[in-house]
């Protein structure tokens, strides 16, 4: 296809092209309505009813964990940050700073399995939530 001016324009492309090299990606979403979320997190107020859904999540993260620990760099160092953030997660006063890290460093060692990446999307999102001082 051309513009105006007779130059070559770029095909269209819908999808994700990588080649050679090694690739290091972060969050990304292919496709009509796709979202990738990315930065900070905030946590406004949450109900009893999120609290159970974070709790359920943490505990498929975990489980997802044990089945995908062979897709993982480092599994312990991402069961580690799990157990961290389980951990703050029970303190009376969660640290905001403490879950941002936690969550954007999980997010960061679950990066090459899809279902975990879903699940600590997911569980990033009901943190949200958090009732925090």
């Amino acid at each position: 296809m051309r513009d105006d001016e007779g130059h070559q324009e770029p095909p269209v492309n819908h999808g994700v092209v990588i080649s050679g090299g090694t690739h290091y990606v972060g969050n990304q979403a292919v496709g009509q309505g796709a979202r990738a979320f990315t930065g900070s997190v905030s946590f406004p107020p949450q109900n009893a009813e999120q609290a159970a859904r974070t709790a359920e999540l943490l505990d498929r993260v975990e489980r997802l964990l044990q089945e995908h620990r062979e897709a993982l760099a480092d599994p312990e160092a991402t069961g580690r940050e799990l157990r961290r953030l389980r951990e703050e997660l029970d303190e009376e006063e969660p640290q905001p700073t403490v879950l941002r890290r936690a969550l954007d460093r999980l997010t960061a060692f679950v990066q090459p399995v899809g279902p975990l990446v879903t699940a600590v999307g997911q569980l990033a999102q009901s943190v949200q939530g958090l009732p925090l001082p």
